[in-house]
């Protein structure tokens, strides 16, 4: 009787069942929309932290930064012979680790044996400067900051490109001269571990990657970006201070673009850096996510000199229109979802309410023929649970299509990554930082998806029935105060 009724029913109200699915399911697609794009923002801020952590990272360890000593030059210095004519060309590398901060390797240990520890591995982050050209004659000598894959030529006389003086700019001095300048970062990392570390978030897309048995192999993975910019390939070699290395592979990372050019083997990065036995940051998983605040506290207060930054600090960095998006997302979106989502629940209910009111004769002398108030008040509640199910099906309908789209369009976004005020390895990523790079090489651009998940669509069948419920509660009771005398008054 119940469902034979049920179906009577809603046949005969389909416009007004179909109002109310339909104020429901906009709620709902809102919710669904809101959560898939906040859920998507996440995701973007989790790419940008594993192209600059390397995935499965929960933390760093670096050098605590050190106040710069007075009269410390503001950048590498280059001399050559310059007696030679002006057709002997002569080049020059200028090899220094990141930032000039570097730990011990023997921390890497250390730290893999603090409690809460599940692993550390340790990378070497170099700012190669290449300066190559012809000198007529006096001495010159060229002072240059780091400035990713950069270069610049000057001639004749003494002064710069672009005329003027200035700290971090090619100089030259005592005569003619036709040379350009080239920065790029290299990155040693330990071949024996590379499931941790700056090589986690990469893929090799050419080329086969480092075996454990290179250790000390002159081999590179390049950059799928400084691969076309210099136009290498697998097979293709090139020198780092008279080192010369093979190219094995081509990497990219898992999103954005890289911001380190070069891998090597850490050993060979060590010997080429003047840093042996030396590392510039230390990447580090704990065995329980949920604990990282407190390792942090173990490694910070058992190992000296040291800074430990984890996932959060970094993430508080992050600015640009990725995270001015994702706050707006998760506030104001949130309670906007939150405000039509209640808006529907209480116009389905007034809809609802008010379709009972006119339904008085049929209550009225369906209690007149011996129904009870709890069958009436069912009846009103199944029909509306079966109209929020309606509008749940279209409400999933329009917000998994309105999440697809986001998909599709894939609107990009830029992250701008700000220091930690740790030491060398933080501030622009494995091999990224340095004087000069921090404004570019520190922004990543991410396209934005909008991931449906089986929870979402969970919560949207969940608020489906709940919209169901209250209005089938506000009409139940509204239904329930009919006596069969106002079935009667209604008769005209």
């Amino acid at each position: 009787m119940f469902g034979i009724y049920l179906k009577r029913e809603l046949g005969r109200r389909k416009k007004a069942a179909l109002v109310i699915a339909l104020g429901l399911a906009l709620g709902i697609a809102l919710v669904i929309t809101v959560s898939s794009v906040s859920a998507g923002m996440s995701k973007a801020q989790d790419k940008v932290l594993q192209s600059l952590y390397g995935l499965g990272t929960d933390m760093t360890v670096t050098k605590a930064q050190s106040a710069p000593t007075s009269g410390s030059s503001g950048g590498p210095s280059f001399k050559f012979d310059a007696k030679s004519s002006s057709s002997s060309k002569q080049s020059s590398d200028r090899v220094m680790t990141q930032g000039g901060q570097s730990l011990k390797s023997t921390l890497v240990s250390k730290v893999a044996g603090q409690k809460g520890v599940e692993s550390a591995v340790g990378a070497l982050s170099l700012n190669v400067t290449k300066v190559n050209g012809s000198f007529t004659q006096g001495k010159a000598q060229s002072s240059s900051g780091s400035s990713s894959s950069s270069s610049s030529s000057s001639s004749g006389g003494q002064g710069q490109p672009g005329g003027g003086t200035s700290t971090g700019q090619p100089q030259v001095q005592g005569g003619g001269a036709n040379f350009n300048v080239n920065s790029y970062s290299v990155v040693g990392v330990d071949v024996a571990h590379q499931g941790l570390g700056p090589l986690a978030s990469m893929k090799v897309t050419s080329g086969k990657t480092f075996t454990s048995a290179q250790t000390s192999a002159k081999v590179a993975l390049v950059s799928k970006s400084y691969a076309k910019e210099k136009k290498y390939k697998v097979g293709s070699t090139f020198k780092i201070s008279g080192t010369k290395f093979t190219v094995i592979g081509i990497v990219t990372p898992d999103s954005s673009e890289s911001d380190t050019d070069l891998f090597v083997p850490l050993k060979l990065a060590q010997t080429l850096g003047d840093a042996k036995n030396q590392v510039t940051t230390i990447y580090v998983k704990a065995t329980d996510s949920k604990q990282i605040s407190t390792v942090k506290k173990e490694i910070q207060s058992n190992i000296s000199g040291t800074t430990v930054t984890t996932s959060a600090d970094l993430a508080s960095t992050v600015s640009g229109s990725l995270s001015t998006a994702s706050s707006l997302a998760t506030s104001v979106g949130k309670w906007l979802s939150i405000a039509v989502l209640a808006a529907a629940f209480l116009v389905a209910a007034l809809l609802t309410s008010s379709a009972v009111s006119r339904r008085v004769r049929e209550f009225g002398t369906l209690k007149a023929l011996g129904w009870p108030s709890r069958n009436v008040t069912r009846q009103v509640v199944g029909e509306s649970i079966v109209n929020g199910l309606v509008g749940g099906a279209l409400g999933i309908a329009l917000g998994v299509g309105a999440a697809y789209a986001v998909t599709a369009i894939s609107p990009k976004l830029t992250a701008q990554l700000g220091s930690t005020g740790g030491g060398g390895g933080m501030s622009g990523g494995p091999g990224g930082g340095g004087p000069g790079q921090q404004s570019t090489q520190n922004t990543l651009e991410i396209a934005l998806t909008a991931p449906v998940s089986l929870t979402t669509i969970a919560l949207a069948v969940g608020l489906a029935v709940t919209g169901g419920l209250i209005a089938g509660a506000m009409g139940g009771w509204r239904a329930s105060r009919m006596r069969p005398a106002d079935a009667l008054r209604s008769v005209s």
